[in-house]
């Protein structure tokens, strides 16, 4: 199932993404897991918050009120572009929504018309509140627009996702109408020319993800895992050799590539071929390092049964609905498992 990002992980990607990222207050235990789970999680959803003014705007987010505590969301978006985190756990942003709008959104197709609130979004949704009054007439600057397309892209990037796993408020649930002045459907494919290409800094010189900062915990693995670089050219670009070890407040260069770093997707039909190539090999390796191996020996080059029952394991690591963990990959569980160029 896929798993809630870290606050560590969360503020990377954000960050890698060249989002002016603010931490508000305790955001990284400010929750409600006392309240009900949170995972796992599908998508990203995006609001506005029918309020003016930044300070309280954000105040009102991370506090709540009497009839909904705090935190109302993930992150504030605000109208100069800045992004206030308020939560990395359960907010009290979506409420009750569409059971079929969830099952579209894990298939990342098309979106029903919502009829029921049967579904609590609380627990699968990342939740950003963007300011504004939502009369319709308040309006988005360019910033605005632009950070909520790199948040979005941020999180999507981060689980392997597309767009189309980014809703607005208004499709989750009739009830609700935000975010209210710009379409969905064009944000969506905004973040989805994004996606298409690296994370690239913003003009007035944001975050470009060329660096990261060592926290707790972190190995040169993990680092090279959520950034999409190989361990070792991290190694080689800071002079670390062997026992290659990290420390927390380490500054480390994240360096580029000239070309792709991961196997394109061969197509659905490329698979029942039964292929021999060092791809699947390459695939093998992948699903053992992230724990969805039914091998009894290899991988290898030779597409098998133990490929495919390996590769089912990983559909159900996403997530996905039963009807779509056959074994068989598609592009979105393909580029979401990051199998290596060979």
């Amino acid at each position: 199932m896929a798993s809630p990002l870290s606050a560590d992980r969360l503020l990377a990607a954000l960050r890698a993404e060249g989002v002016n990222v603010i931490e508000y207050g305790n955001w990284r235990s400010h929750n409600r897991n006392h309240k009900g789970a949170f995972g796992p999680v599908n998508g990203v959803m995006i609001h506005h918050t029918v309020s003016s003014g930044t300070d309280s705007s954000v105040r009102l987010c991370y506090d709540g009120y009497s009839e909904l505590p705090g935190p109302l969301c993930h992150g504030v978006i605000a109208k100069n572009g800045a992004v206030y985190l308020t939560s990395s756990g359960r907010a009290n942003h979506a409420g009750k929504g569409d059971s079929d709008v969830l099952r579209a959104v894990v298939a990342e197709r098309a979106l029903p018309a919502t009829t029921d609130n049967d579904t609590d979004g609380n627990s699968h949704f990342y939740g950003f509140e963007c300011i504004n009054l939502g009369d319709g007439d308040d309006p988005w600057p360019e910033a605005q627009l632009d950070a909520i397309e790199r948040v979005g892209a941020a999180i999507c990037r981060a689980y392997g996702w597309s767009a189309a796993s980014v809703i607005g408020h208004k499709e989750w649930t009739n009830t609700k109408i935000d975010p209210r002045g710009f379409s969905m459907g064009d944000m969506r494919a905004r973040i989805e020319r994004r996606l298409g290409g690296k994370p690239q800094p913003k003009p007035d010189g944001g975050s470009s993800g060329t660096s990261y900062t060592v926290k707790a915990g972190d190995t040169l693995s993990a680092v090279g895992r959520a950034h999409g670089v190989p361990w070792k050219e991290i190694a080689a670009a800071n002079g670390i050799g062997a026992p290659y070890t990290i420390k927390p407040g380490q500054r480390l260069t994240l360096p580029g590539t000239s070309g792709p770093r991961f196997e394109p997707f061969p197509g659905a039909d490329w698979f029942k071929n039964a292929p021999h190539s060092p791809i699947v090999t390459a695939m093998g390796r992948r699903l053992v390092e992230v724990g969805c191996s039914a091998y009894g020996s290899g991988p290898g080059p030779q597409w098998t049964t133990a490929d495919r029952e390996s590769f089912r394991q990983w559909q159900m690591h996403l997530g996905d609905d039963p009807e779509y963990c056959d074994g068989w990959p598609g592009r979105r569980q393909w580029d979401a498992l990051k199998v290596p160029k060979v």
